[in-house]
């Protein structure tokens, strides 16, 4: 598809993206992880069409919310390592430029100049759970959970979590779900501040409607300024580190470590 000659926002129809479903039905815009078969995991072009969704509905005035949220029984599960294969292990620098699609799809939805809600249908894991955090507001079905477990297979979650966890949950917490990569129940996740609410699912769209009523009330200017002001401390921590992330995460294709722990993940999976 050319690309656009004026920032015009198109029919969904007209995107032709498949790894999501994007539909727009003003006030609200809907961006849907579609990959359940991988429980929504990220890959190339995932990471792309959501950048591509988020740039539209910046786009156009009448979409005042944006929701993300995934199909099936997970929200996302962070990075598709199956994706990888050999691509990416012991190539640093495709490696490099899979995670600049990433960080481009973090700022993409970051900075589009509206309220976003991440509607957490499942789990939440490892860039899933970054995914929800980068949003605005958060609201989670009761029976999830959110987990990190870079650790455990050969990745840090520097693409989200190591900034902003500290922010949410406080320095304490964010070492236990970053270091022990245990689950964190829904409901614990509300109390820590980690996700705004918790509830069961047959009110998870409830929630929802009533957030996206309520946004949509509120002037479109003011509104993107009050959070161009709120994102101050996640920007500045993002900025400050996540270059060097890209580049250290990239050199770590390249160790015995990541590579084994990547490789053993994949024949466990296949087991």
């Amino acid at each position: 598809m050319a690309e656009p000659t004026h920032a015009t926002p198109r029919d969904p129809s007209e995107l032709g993206f498949e790894t999501i479903v994007y539909e727009k039905t003003p006030p609200r815009a809907t961006i849907r992880l579609d990959r359940p078969e991988v429980l929504n995991a990220f890959d190339f072009r995932m990471l792309r069409e959501i950048a591509r969704a988020c740039e539209d509905a910046s786009w156009d005035d009448d979409v005042r919310v944006v929701v993300v949220t995934g199909t099936g029984r997970a929200f996302c599960v962070g990075a598709d390592l199956a994706s990888w294969g050999d691509e990416l292990l012991e190539r640093p620098d495709e490696y490099w430029k899979w995670f600049g699609a990433f960080k481009d799809m973090h700022d993409r939805l970051r900075e589009l100049g509206k309220p976003t809600i991440a509607r957490v249908n499942g789990i939440a894991v490892g860039g899933g759970n970054e995914l929800q955090m980068a949003c605005d507001l958060a609201v989670i079905v009761d029976d999830a959970y959110i987990r990190h477990v870079g650790l455990e297979h050969g990745s840090v979650p520097a693409g989200g979590a190591t900034q902003w966890l500290q922010l949410m949950v406080g320095d304490r917490r964010a070492r236990e779900i970053v270091l022990l990569c245990e689950e964190i129940p829904a409901r614990r996740a509300a109390e820590w501040g980690l996700v705004n609410r918790a509830v069961p699912a047959a009110e998870l769209d409830v929630v929802v409607d009533e957030w996206v009523e309520s946004l949509a009330r509120k002037l479109p200017g003011a509104t993107r300024y009050a959070k161009v002001q709120l994102n101050v401390w996640r920007d500045l921590a993002w900025h400050q580190t996540i270059g060097h992330a890209r580049d250290w995460l990239a050199l770590s294709m390249l160790s015995d470590e990541t590579q084994s722990a990547v490789r053993g993940f994949l024949e466990r999976r296949k087991g």
